[in-house]
């Protein structure tokens, strides 16, 4: 009722002449100060309100109330809700940034919105509890997603699952696969092809492979690690420039596990050297680390545990490898000669034709038919029925893990085969068998890797040294410098100083001081080095009887097995006298 300003009922009604006649006018006319409406229906708490999102906005709606929320990604702490709130009912609304977790500021936000919007204060109440629940939820869900990896989709339509498997049903697998690496712009390099390929199929079984390719700068090893890659599922690759030495730890827990982990310089890699150790040997990785509990803020241990398997891919500039890495990969060398880098060359010049440009076209199906064949194989167990027939050398301890290197190769490529072979299934167990076939493939690539393996000398090293046999042929007492050394083979003074030292030191090269007190001449021992690059496997015949090659194994034509000539060192059989100081 709307009475004269000053006045209250009693005033104006002692003041007018008549006043039940002034008072029914008041009555009349008087006005809504609060609409009073019908009573909202009671929701409970338990009642899961809609929520719509777009960036960092939340919407709900809450009967003709509507909430807008902002700030909620910043909240990542169980400690805080700090968010903006605007709440609006028809034009009326009211905003303000708040704690939720706070119940001053609650309260503060409930009294000013019920008087700005014209509610009772009750049902502020219950739609802020409603939100409150609903942001806690919507928090614990992002936080999830952020900790999960990203995993691109892997959708195969009918037709490409035929044809990936019409891939791998067809005979030559392993021809054909060299072939499309030759599509795919990388000649040559036959064996590190393979053992690449099949290194990236292991990474199903319970022991991968794993690889570290070797070469000096600019030789090719990244694009033999990116040739082999781009056949492997983008699902179940994971490639690093560089990785800190605590990083494998911290990852999801089976983030790695039957994945092919790829690091570009092992140098970048160097700080995680014991983790990517213990994660080949051992399958998985733990670690006990401090941090606050979220709800005391005490310090409390917490456990973090990765599993593997993974195959490990690694390349590497440096001519001295971590012995322990260097036990447990397969050492990829990748070739330098003349002849590859023709063929290189070749392989460039026609990328600029006509030709080159439609090659190019046809590598993305190449590339894509691979990858949906790999996703086919499934990682099913091998038995192997001719182990008996298999021997290995035994004289050195660092055979036991190369060894088991060559029997996963063996059950690498029956992997390969799979949709080939029949499954069989024994006491619940299924199961193909590795033939006489997969045997004879792997002794093939397994024979040039334990002899490079087993020389004392890198390859690099070791090529240089036989460029020097082949300059101071025929030639008596010839001393050479350094200059001499650059001069002929072409090589750089980083690789030529290198390479010379480690010579030196090995003593295949006899060291003499030069005229000018600082300049070194070298002279080449003709009966040693020459011995040694027979032992190489590189001169002959002699290196097949005297050089250690992957073992007598059961070939695809020959059950008999066959064992190979080793010394009481269990490296070599010396042929001449001069071998004495390297036998002791």
């Amino acid at each position: 009722m709307l009475f004269p300003k000053g006045m209250d009922a009693n005033e104006y009604a002692l003041k007018v002449t008549s006043a039940p006649q002034s008072l029914v006018v008041l009555l009349n006319s008087a006005q809504w100060l609060i609409k009073t409406e019908e009573p909202q229906p009671v929701i409970s708490l338990a009642a899961e309100p809609e929520a719509k999102t777009e960036g960092d906005e939340v919407a709900i709606e809450q009967g003709d109330r509507r909430y807008r929320i902002r700030g909620l990604a910043k909240n990542l702490s169980h400690e805080l809700m700090k968010v903006n709130v605007l709440v609006s009912r028809g034009d009326a609304f009211h905003v303000d940034s708040l704690d939720l977790y706070t119940a001053r500021q609650r309260a503060a936000f409930i009294k000013q919105a019920a008087d700005e919007l014209g509610i009772a204060e009750e049902a502020v109440r219950k739609d802020l509890g409603r939100v409150l629940l609903k942001l806690e939820q919507l928090r614990q869900e992002a936080i999830r997603k952020a900790l999960e990896p990203a995993r691109p989709e892997t959708r195969m339509s009918d037709g490409e699952r035929e044809e990936a498997l019409r891939w791998l049903k067809a005979p030559r697998l392993m021809e054909r696969i060299l072939e499309d690496f030759d599509e795919c712009g990388l000649v040559g390099e036959e064996t590190n092809k393979h053992i690449g390929y099949l290194a990236a199929v292991s990474r199903h079984p319970e022991s991968p492979l794993a690889v570290v390719v070797q070469s000096s700068s600019a030789a090719g090893k990244s694009s033999l690690m990116d040739a082999v890659l781009q056949f492997v599922p983008e699902e179940e690759r994971i490639q690093f420039s560089a990785m800190t030495g605590q990083s494998l730890y911290y990852m999801g827990e089976t983030d790695l596990k039957h994945k092919v982990l790829a690091v570009v310089e092992e140098e970048g890699a160097s700080r995680a050297a014991y983790a990517l150790k213990l994660l080949q040997s051992e399958g998985s990785l733990s670690i006990a680390s401090t941090g606050k509990d979220p709800a005391t803020g005490k310090l409390v241990t917490h456990h973090y545990r990765v599993e593997g398997p993974v195959m490990m891919f690694l390349t590497t500039t440096a001519v001295d490898l971590d012995e322990e890495l260097l036990n447990r990969c397969l050492v990829l060398n990748v070739n330098e000669e003349r002849e590859q880098t023709r063929a290189i060359h070749k392989l460039q010049r026609e990328q600029q034709t006509l030709a080159g440009v439609l090659k190019r076209q046809r590598r993305k199906a190449i590339i894509a038919l691979h990858r949906n064949a790999q996703r086919l194989l499934k990682p099913v167990f091998v038995v192997n029925p001719f182990v008996d027939e298999l021997t290995f050398p035994d004289a050195l301890t660092r055979m036991r893990r190369d060894h088991m290197k060559y029997l996963t190769l063996i059950r690498a490529i029956a992997l390969l085969h799979q949709h080939q072979r029949p499954l069989k299934t024994e006491q619940g167990i299924s199961y193909i068998e590795a033939t006489r076939e997969d045997i004879a493939a792997a002794e093939r690539l397994m024979k040039g890797l334990m002899r490079q393996s087993l020389d004392e000398l890198p390859a690099q090293t070791r090529r240089l040294l036989e460029l020097i046999g082949t300059m101071v042929a025929g030639r008596e007492d010839f001393r050479f410098s350094r200059r001499d050394v650059r001069a002929y083979t072409g090589w750089g003074e980083t690789q030529v100083r290198l390479h010379l030292d480690r010579l030196a030191e090995m003593e295949y090269l006899i060291v003499h001081r030069g005229g000018r007190g600082q300049t070194f001449l070298y002279e080449y021992d003709a009966n040693l080095a020459g011995s040694e690059a027979r032992f190489a496997g590189d001169r002959g015949q002699s290196a097949e009887a005297s050089r250690p090659q992957s073992g007598g194994i059961a070939g695809a034509s020959r059950p008999v097995e066959t064992r190979m000539n080793i010394a009481p060192n269990g490296v070599f059989h010396a042929e001449t006298e001069n071998r004495a100081s390297l036998e002791q």
